[in-house]
């Protein structure tokens, strides 16, 4: 039997298949919004593990099979045996045989890679700790819709080095752009990331500086889900690295900004910005949607 292809990481796609999967989004968003129907997978069966809360992930997965003429199973940790104990490789071997393509957010990464090693159908990493794939094709066909082709472009993240700063890590490879990064000290991305990407990746001090020029900036929330002990301090450490007009001056005249939401106003992001009505921010958590559906197709044919 022929191997699965998963996507637990964005570099589990070539670039050209990176590509192919936005142009495809771009394809099913016209369609969807045109009303034109596009149930390229009728009777297909997605399950969606979630041991983490969701809006955006459990949505757009679920309407994005509903759409392509699928279904989709929502489990909770309480309604599964994963809950009570049941070793995550045997929850693999006997979901993977009942349903198509399985969603997996969970918090440990290594959670996943087991499950996949062990399942017969396709799996998606919907987040870890580690790495946030799905967010970032949905943040790529944002700014390719908005300004083209990221080639030799340069982004800057700003603030915590998480999982959503790693995946724009691998991001900068697989699309042809160069990253800057400013985090307070401590905050700083995986160390062996870094240094696997480091032709790729400039470390900056203060937000000023990494945001110079740059055609695109995004951020996250400085406290996420599982760090809210953490909020008070976090919020005294990361204080100045807030994308707001004054920031925004020092980049591109062009350059969009991003969140992958949810989002602390006046926190990570200032409202002002947010709602601007300009803002693509809204355009990105749409683009979730169409960007999984790609997805879907693409590991499905495979």
């Amino acid at each position: 039997m022929t191997q699965p292809r998963h996507f637990l990481r964005l570099t589990d796609l070539s670039r050209d298949e990176l590509f192919g999967l936005l142009h495809r989004a771009i394809e099913l968003k016209q369609a969807h919004r045109s009303g034109i129907p596009h149930a390229s997978l009728p009777g297909s069966t997605m399950a969606m593990i979630f041991e983490k809360a969701s809006t955006r992930t459990r949505v757009s997965f679920e309407a994005g099979m509903a759409q392509l003429g699928g279904h989709a199973l929502f489990l909770a940790p309480n309604d599964t045996q994963l809950g009570r104990g049941e070793p995550i490789e045997d929850t693999a071997r006997v979901i993977s045989r009942m349903v198509d393509i399985i969603m997996i957010r969970t918090s440990e990464h290594h959670r996943i890679e087991r499950f996949a090693a062990h399942s017969k159908v396709p799996v998606i990493n919907a987040l870890t700790d580690e790495s946030h794939p799905c967010q970032l094709l949905a943040d790529m066909l944002t700014w390719l819709e908005h300004r083209g082709d990221m080639k030799g472009k340069t982004a800057t993240w700003i603030g915590d080095g998480n999982n959503m700063c790693h995946s724009f890590i691998r991001a900068a490879e697989r699309f042809d752009f160069h990253l800057n990064i400013t985090c307070p000290s401590g905050y700083e991305p995986d160390a062996s990331l870094l240094a696997q990407y480091s032709d790729r990746v400039t470390l900056f001090e203060h937000p000023a500086m990494a945001a110079k020029n740059s055609h695109l900036l995004a951020t996250d929330v400085w406290a996420s889900m599982g760090q809210e002990s953490q909020t008070q301090a976090r919020k005294a450490d990361f204080e100045g690295y807030q994308i707001n007009a004054e920031l925004l001056a020092h980049a591109d005249p062009e350059a969009l900004y991003l969140h992958c939401l949810p989002a602390h106003r006046d926190e990570e992001i200032s409202t002002e910005l947010l709602e601007a009505p300009d803002s693509v921010i809204w355009d990105e958590a749409e683009n979730r949607l169409h960007a999984q559906k790609a997805l879907i197709e693409f590991l499905l044919s495979q």
